[in-house]
């Protein structure tokens, strides 16, 4: 288990390395952009299987126990530790990064992305996965830190040479956003360290704030939280987010999505839960209050997009709805409750699921019609994806009713949790402030089922124009989807799958480190 973690790690960034030199003679298959790509796909689909296995040896009667530990001491002057280990927590992040991550790969071996050298693109996908899986796998927060900004490289390659229209000036924006707010997160990593004289995560989450006055928590959490929120994305620190996914190559948009936002909800919830409570109960209110206008400024953004005659494109009115369902999982950790906490694993898995398939079928439309832009696409009665590819219509309809929570499937579970945890805060919260916040994000479930629903009407429906029919799905796009469909099916009919590695480490996490 300690060398599958550690290999799961490690392996991407080998990988890397590898994918820059020339490829051994007899693996070149048709050329070097072709063995490049499928070298891709091979390390990919290892870490994945060695995600699966890991797993399948995770002990499951224990998720609030830390399994497949390394503990090794790396800067002893400042006791910061090479620590790694997985809980009920970060596996599930953990295997749908690998899985994430290998479906793209496979996406690009079979549609390789248009731009500069697939080498250049390979080495960097493979280096954002190390730096994304590495995030979930740490447990120091100096090391947290390090592979939090791994991940800022890569992508921004990944939008500034292999996007479309505005793609610089959308991976600047991303970039710069970005690194100002991890600048901040930093400076309060550091405080908590210097403060406790730890930066041990186990720990300092043990220890759950004992060893740091209220006034240092609040400071902590306000640094931390500011760096945290703008990966997220929180409103209103979420304006990169649009531009980007915009920008961005297909797969650049899935991992965006699927996995990238992930790591900033992921460190409310690992760090500043366990570490800063007291500095958690002075701003949950006001987290609150962002995630909640999140939910209704994004839905509103959606609803404007996809109006006729507003010129919308469809992937930023995807993006857009991240902004709306990140809202849910903020509002879920603002709770400070199992039941909002569980529910906030729950939405984050569930929308990297959802929000990854969805991205993978605008770009397929995208490619198919030449353009994401909603006007032109449906036209003046629609673009009856349906019967011109009734296969891809329907199941871009499935993303659609999926993202929208409709019961049954991944993306209900936990909206509908993180509504249950602001319903019943934890004590020392007003009850009747988060009843409100309560109230405007079920407000908000009404205004996404309104957009997505708009979305299949213009896209799906539509009288059959004497046009060409299109290609349908095709056999790699049937490879690359079809995991992301069943597990969001799967994870909507029996939810415990997920709530029963999530629960135990939850509670654990906020009785201060005891089962």
């Amino acid at each position: 288990m300690q060398f599958l973690l550690a290999f799961i790690v490690v392996i991407p960034l080998i990988g890397a390395v590898a994918a820059l030199l020339p490829a051994p003679p007899g693996l070149k298959g048709a050329g070097p952009d072709q063995a490049v790509l499928r070298h891709g796909v091979t390390v990919t689909g290892a870490i994945l299987v060695a995600a699966i296995l890991l797993a399948a040896g995770f002990d499951h009667d224990h998720p609030s126990k830390m399994q497949a530990t390394t503990d090794i001491s790396w800067i002893p002057a400042l006791d910061v530790r090479i620590h790694l280990g997985i809980d009920g927590i970060s596996l599930p992040l953990l295997v749908l990064t690998a899985l994430l991550t290998f479906l793209c790969a496979l996406h690009s071996y079979f549609k390789p992305p248009a731009g500069p050298s697939p080498k250049a693109f390979v080495a960097l996908l493979l280096v954002l996965e190390s730096g994304t899986l590495a995030t979930f796998a740490v447990l120091d927060l100096l090391l947290f830190f390090l592979a939090f900004e791994m991940v800022l490289i890569p992508m921004y390659f990944l939008i500034a040479r292999w996007g479309g229209a505005q793609r610089q000036a959308a991976a600047w924006k991303f970039i710069l956003y970005t690194l100002l707010g991890s600048v901040v997160m930093l400076l309060g990593l550091l405080l908590i360290g210097l403060k406790s004289g730890t930066f041990d995560m186990v720990a300092l989450a043990t220890d759950n704030g004992r060893g740091l006055t209220s006034s240092v928590q609040v400071i902590a959490v306000l640094a931390i939280g500011i760096g945290l929120a703008v990966k997220t994305p929180m409103w209103p620190l979420h304006s990169w987010l649009p531009d980007a996914h915009t920008a961005a190559p297909t797969v650049g948009s899935v991992l965006l999505a699927g996995v990238l936002l992930k790591m900033g909800t992921y460190g409310f919830v690992r760090i500043l839960l366990p570490i800063a409570p007291d500095g958690m109960h002075t701003f949950a209110p006001y987290l609150a209050a962002f995630a909640v206008v999140g939910i209704i400024y994004g839905s509103l953004a959606c609803l404007a997009l996809v109006r006729p005659g507003s010129k919308g494109d469809l992937k930023r009115l995807i993006a857009y709805s991240s902004v709306g369902h990140m809202g849910f999982v903020l509002l879920g950790v603002a709770s400070m409750t199992p039941t909002g906490v569980n529910g906030a694993l729950f939405a984050n898995i569930a929308h990297g699921l959802i929000t990854g398939l969805l991205f993978f079928l605008v770009g397929a439309v995208k490619d198919r019609y030449g353009t994401a832009d909603l006007d032109t696409l449906s036209g003046a009665t629609g673009a009856a994806l349906y019967g011109r590819a009734p296969r891809l219509g329907g199941l871009l309809a499935f993303a659609a009713v999926a993202s929208l929570g409709l019961p049954g499937l991944a993306g209900f579970w936990g909206e509908m949790l993180a509504l249950f945890g602001s319903f019943d805060p934890a004590d020392g919260l007003s009850r009747p402030a988060f009843l409100t916040f309560m109230s405007i994000a079920a407000f908000g479930t009404l205004l996404t089922a309104a957009y997505m629903l708009m979305v299949v009407r213009r896209v799906c429906m539509g009288e059959k124009r004497e046009e060409p029919q299109l290609a349908d799905v095709r056999a790699y796009e049937f490879a690359a989807w079809t995991p992301l469909v069943a597990l969001t099916v799967l994870a909507g009919l029996w939810p415990a799958v997920l709530l029963g590695l999530t629960d135990p480490a939850v509670q654990k996490l906020l009785a201060g480190g005891k089962s």
